[in-house]
């Protein structure tokens, strides 16, 4: 052990400022701790969980790269005592080489070392054979669960910065300074390692947890080939796929690090493993989520299919949920997300207290994400042959009993919020906007949302308020309640879905149709995930009420569509940064102004006014985040990424 004590060349550039003899001087260090770890069972399982430990934090204002530094959220600028603004500033145009924020590299700025992480990974496999009361089987399954997290760590790496080195073993402590200083690898070989290392691990891996006690969470066969296929078609996309604006992105010795040529059977390959990862995951019952009322809820099928949609994302385990993240457990996000409610009968149900700090109200969605959702008749509102686009932010409505169970019933709004799909209303809150459940189970008395001057879900203090006039009420479990007239917001906790079945459906459908253009194969998948949102396939809803009827039956058309419908069904969860980036449309779509309601007034014809919060930053370098400076000083074989 001595002669092969583990070292990380991530180390080295995190201890660069203290010279090459203080970072060789922490090896002698662990030869007690590792030969400790791996000397009994127990002490070997607590470090198997320090490798599950290093995994994002997700759905975190601080830490989550792909949560809050889009376009999803606006948020008060600066924060406040009751929020960090985090990754929020790298939409403002902040991000930097000095200091970068969300810094997975080499860690810091609400990012974690991730090179550390592999290091960890590393170490588990070089040394789980020592453990003397280890049984065969477990061992293969540990040793399957760290490779797949290993791979997870490379692919969260590669998705963010591109080309990366690969770190499939520790080096001894013997290596030379030339040794440690790695160079990036293609994007290519990156891929194929991560790949062939989910390979390997897939058969010690258990098709789903029995012990649910105490393993939920953990890595299933289901896990590591939706990862696969997540992999594989981050390869396949324009970003990293034929991209000619790396063409000069080489490493020092001239080794091209990302191919310019598009090769289409990577395609092929991210939809065989698309298939391979929905025909595991149903085997063993994963299907998309269909809400059943408990008792004592009573609703309609309009609130159902709301709930459908809700709940797939809060309800904890629920069959389409095929990873949860344990270590990121839904609590902090639910109180940024809730509104403060009224019922409009509080002589019989108290409403909430207009001091109640512990519902915070930050995180609001722009006005360009309320545009995004489709019509009522499952189009684009701009393409929607019925849809009155053109006033959209304009006409004020008054709800008639037809839309009681979306907005309140004689209540004025923008037609913005009217005639629109389930998910628009399930997944955000509005002025006047319906809201079922926190306490209230019967949808013909709810919760609404008045947000104007002076009213109830309107700015409280100096920050507590949504600062665009929405809210993300998709992240909210139904069951947390306002504590009666007291302070208190309780909320119960959920596993973040880091992965979702109709994530996996979608994926498949933009693979299938890269591959082989439109087809009933390539719509099947989709038209599942519209139809539990309560919306008819996309070849009838588009001859029947779009400006565009033909749009499905063309490749371009279809994946325009596939792309829109990522887009509004995994609104929020943290998925729309990485497919605008790999799809080469985030300097589209990150440039579009935040734009909100005039929130200062108190009537409706003045409220319902467009005002500019600001103007977010996007340019061609930020489709890969920078290497500190640092790291490219101290390591001379690391070549930057373009435009840093």
């Amino acid at each position: 052990m001595k002669n092969y004590i583990k070292i990380t060349i991530a180390l080295l550039w995190l201890t660069a400022g203290a010279g090459c003899r203080k970072y060789l001087d922490v090896a002698p260090d662990n030869i007690g701790t590792i030969d400790y770890t791996f000397r009994m069972r127990s002490e070997a399982e607590k470090y198997l969980f320090t490798c599950y430990n290093n995994l994002p934090a997700f759905a975190s204002t601080d830490n989550d790269p792909g949560f809050f530094s889009g376009d999803e959220f606006a948020a008060p600028y600066p924060g406040s005592i009751y929020f960090g603004i985090g990754l929020y500033a790298i939409a403002r145009g902040e991000q930097n080489v000095v200091n970068p924020l969300g810094n997975y590299w080499d860690g810091g700025n609400g990012g974690k070392p991730y090179f550390q992480a592999l290091r960890e990974c590393n170490i588990f496999l070089e040394n789980v054979d020592k453990v003397p009361d280890l049984s065969a089987f477990e061992k293969k399954r540990w040793v399957a669960e760290v490779k797949v997290l290993k791979a997870y760590y490379h692919f969260f790496l590669m998705r963010m910065y591109g080309p990366i080195p690969v770190m499939r073993k520790n080096l001894p402590v013997s290596a030379s300074i030339e040794e440690v200083r790695v160079a990036r690898e293609p994007l290519d070989t990156v891929v194929s390692y991560i790949t062939g290392l989910i390979d390997e691990a897939t058969p010690g891996l258990p098709d789903k947890i029995l012990n649910e006690v105490s393993e939920l969470g953990r890595i299933t066969k289901p896990i590591a080939l939706c990862i696969k296929a997540q992999a594989l078609a981050t390869a396949a996309s324009p970003l990293f796929n034929g991209n000619p604006d790396y063409a000069g992105l080489k490493n020092k010795d001239g080794v091209q690090l990302i191919n310019t040529n598009a090769d289409a059977t990577k395609w092929k390959a991210a939809a065989d493993a698309c298939k391979a990862a929905i025909d595991a995951s149903e085997a063993v019952g994963a299907a998309l989520y269909y809400f059943t009322p408990e008792a004592g809820q009573s609703m309609t099928d309009s609130t159902r299919t709301m709930m459908n949609i809700r709940a797939a994302i809060t309800e904890k385990w629920n069959p389409e949920i095929i990873w949860g993240g344990t270590n990121s457990m839904a609590t902090n996000v639910q109180a940024l997300s809730q509104a403060r409610l009224t019922s409009g009968d509080p002589s019989n149900i108290p409403d909430p207290p207009t001091t109640n700090e512990s519902i915070r109200s930050l995180l609001a969605p722009p006005l360009h994400i309320a545009e995004m959702f489709y019509s009522n008749n499952g189009v684009p509102i701009e393409e929607d042959v019925n849809y009155d686009y053109l006033n959209r932010l304009t006409t004020l409505r008054t709800a008639s009993d037809t839309d009681r169970f979306y907005i309140r019933k004689d209540y004025t709004t923008v037609q913005l919020n009217f005639d629109r799909e389930p998910r628009y209303y399930a997944d955000l809150g509005f002025d006047g906007g319906i809201w079922y459940g926190q306490g209230l189970f019967n949808d013909t008395k709810t919760w609404y949302l008045q947000a104007k001057a002076g009213q109830l879900g309107a700015r409280l203090g100096a920050s507590l308020y949504s600062v665009t006039g929405y809210w993300p009420k998709k992240l909210v479990n139904y069951k947390n309640d306002f504590g009666g007239n007291s302070n208190g917001y309780n909320t119960i906790p959920y596993p973040w879905p880091i992965i979702r079945l109709s994530e996996i459906y979608l994926l498949y459908a933009e693979a299938l149709n890269e591959v082989s253009g439109p087809g009933p194969e390539t719509y099947k998948w989709i038209d599942m995930v519209r139809a539990r949102a309560g919306l008819k396939g996309v070849v009838e809803s588009w001859a029947n009420y779009s400006k565009i009827p033909g749009k499905p039956l063309s490749k371009d058309g279809l994946r325009d569509i596939i792309q829109r419908e990522r887009m509004i069904e995994l609104i929020f969860e943290g998925k729309r940064l990485w497919d605008l980036r790999r799809w080469k449309k985030a300097d589209v779509y990150l440039n579009i102004p935040i734009q909100s309601w005039d929130l200062e007034q108190e009537d409706p014809v003045n409220y319902y006014r467009v005002r500019q919060i600001f103007s977010p930053v996007f340019t061609g370098k930020d489709y890969l985040w920078p290497i500190s400076e640092n790291s490219i000083i101290v390591n001379p074989k690391l070549v930057q990424n373009p435009g840093w």
